[in-house]
């Protein structure tokens, strides 16, 4: 599959499936450099929930670079920023950044990742954390219903010259579902993260708006630390 700048990494990976999307979430999986809009969504988690004790290590480790929220509560307010820019190997990705304000922390807990294409196999890549170090596939799926559904796969970890495949035993496969509640005026969604050993690890589900402001590149603060190549 060929790149073509003109249009998103969701359009370019789904194709004529795309078209298939409900408007809103055209729109908002539309954010491309050529585009000049990103997509700020503002909402609410109705329930942020985490597995059996014994994961809060496994999610306490993902925190340090932004990779896992290991935090629980209800009714979480919460931001998603989706923002189209040239990395440094020219390379159109959109960050997803979201943030979560639990109440009676100081300070929101935060979840980094940037997206790419690879133009290869028509995949797109998402890079976890502050510093890219783990790679993850995503295979997408459009709903009957005009949803988006986004499943896991593949995982890679890069750091310097360190490359290996990640082993699924010790981490977890994601299943996001995101869809637009029209009598609502809303977008909903719902994700899951399961370990096919230990199960359930991680998940929240809530609702939110959106707002697309004019840009063509990501503030500083959105991008990551250091940008991988591998894909």
């Amino acid at each position: 599959m060929t790149e073509t700048p003109s249009e998103s990494i969701f359009r370019r990976a789904l194709g004529t499936e795309f078209d298939r999307l409900h408007p809103q979430l055209r729109r908002r999986f539309g954010v491309s450099t050529d585009g000049g809009y990103a997509c700020v969504g503002r909402g609410v988690m109705r329930r942020i929930r985490r597995g059996p004790w014994w994961t809060v290590p496994f999610l306490q480790i993902g925190r340090l670079r932004n990779i896992l929220v290991a935090d629980v509560g209800d009714e979480v307010p919460f931001t998603v920023e989706n923002y189209p820019y040239r990395d440094p190997h020219g390379r159109e990705t959109v960050t997803f950044v979201r943030e979560y304000w639990v109440p009676g922390k100081r300070r929101p807990s935060r979840f980094d990742a940037t997206m790419v294409l690879d133009p290869g196999r028509g995949v797109i890549v998402d890079y976890l954390g502050t510093h890219q170090h783990l790679a993850v596939d995503l295979d997408l799926r459009v709903e009957p219903d005009g949803s988006l559904l986004l499943r896991s796969g593949a995982q890679r970890f890069y750091e310097g010259p360190l490359s290996f495949r990640f082993p699924m035993l010790f981490s977890g496969r994601a299943t996001l579902r995101e869809s637009y509640d029209d009598d609502a005026g809303v977008f909903r969604i719902d994700l899951e993260v399961r370990n096919r050993l230990f199960g359930f690890l991680f998940g929240y589900d809530g609702t939110f708006t959106c707002e697309y402001p004019e840009a063509t590149t990501a503030p500083a603060r959105l991008r990551p630390v250091r940008h991988e190549q591998r894909l």
